[in-house]
């Protein structure tokens, strides 16, 4: 076996941020490649085999771009710079510090952080209709929402329309306190948080008296034809076919959709078909239409979301192989 090598960063304060709480981020390492990771201060000592000793150094040192950079490294990172390492795509990887989607009223710059999110936020921009789908936790809606943000600010659009379907939970809407605003309020409260988080409550509430901000529920577009918007239909899992094509239906001239869902959550009474599915289906290859699907090395929430994921994604197999 070679003999163990040593990569260095300069600054210690980076290095505790790339090593991860409690080094976790060096034990993934351990596990892809089959080596030996030793952390002292800014120091790591790597016991392996040549190939995978050359690896792990590549990948620190995107790593290293990365909090250089001032972003975090979570899980999702390590897997990029990974795979960037092993397909040879360097430059790929670091493209992503360079790839500004919008910037949140508090100044900070959002970028896609893994290889699927690139391909979203690429699509979003060379295409008229796009379909997002993958679990819980990829960045679908809020990637969607901050490029339909930066389009508003730039006056691409002249509105915003966001949209989720009412699907009933446990609860009957109609015994559910308030008028129907404030019964359909909570479904469509993450849209909400995401726009808070890039424009600001203020600035969020000046849009929506103007006109150029709406948050509705699917029912609310039916019989409207809306031109120069940037259409956002989110949980579309949760449509049945019919929705779907009402919604798809809407779009104007000078418009642009976005669609996103997970159709392993579906809510819908058993026995109804999601409309998600059957239109990412016909759809696939018509000019125009992207379908991007995530996967959980997309997921850039808590490490335990992506370990959730993947256990479901394991069970899914077994009763497919049975």
């Amino acid at each position: 076996m070679p003999q163990a090598v040593e990569w260095v960063i300069g600054d210690n304060r980076l290095a505790a941020r790339l090593w991860g709480r409690g080094d976790v981020h060096l034990k993934r390492l351990e596990r892809a490649l089959d080596v030996r990771l030793t952390a002292r201060g800014n120091v790591v000592g790597i016991v392996g085999a040549r190939e995978a000793q050359d690896q792990v150094q590549q990948t620190l040192d995107l790593l290293a771009e990365w909090v250089s950079a001032g972003e975090a490294v979570g899980v999702e990172t390590v897997e990029a710079a990974l795979e960037a390492v092993r397909e040879d795509r360097a430059d790929a990887f670091r493209s992503l510090l360079t790839d500004v989607v919008a910037t949140t009223v508090r100044g900070r710059p959002l970028r896609p952080k893994t290889f699927g999110q690139a391909r979203y936020v690429a699509a979003m921009r060379h295409h008229s209709l796009v379909f997002g789908i993958g679990p819980a936790g990829t960045g679908k809606t809020f990637l969607a929402m901050a490029r339909a943000v930066a389009e508003l600010k730039a006056r691409s659009v002249e509105r915003l329309v966001l949209t989720r379907p009412a699907v009933e939970a446990g609860e009957r809407l109609g015994f559910l306190p308030g008028d129907l605003e404030d019964k359909v309020h909570p479904y469509l409260r993450p849209l909400y948080d995401a726009l808070f988080e890039m424009l600001g409550v203020e600035a969020v509430e000046r849009y929506r008296e103007r006109g150029q901000i709406e948050v509705a529920p699917l029912a609310y577009m039916r019989g409207r034809t809306l031109d120069n918007s940037f259409m956002i239909l989110d949980e579309a899992q949760n449509t049945t076919a019919e929705q779907m094509k009402m919604f798809l239906t809407r779009i104007g001239f000078g418009s642009q959709v976005v669609v996103t869902g997970d159709v392993t959550q579906v809510d819908l009474p058993s026995g109804t078909a999601s409309g998600l599915s059957e239109a990412a289906g016909i759809l696939q290859g018509v000019a125009d239409i992207a379908v991007v699907r995530f996967s959980q090395r997309d997921v850039v929430r808590h490490p335990l979301v992506q370990a959730i994921v993947q256990a479901y994604e394991a069970k899914e197999r077994r009763e497919g192989d049975g």
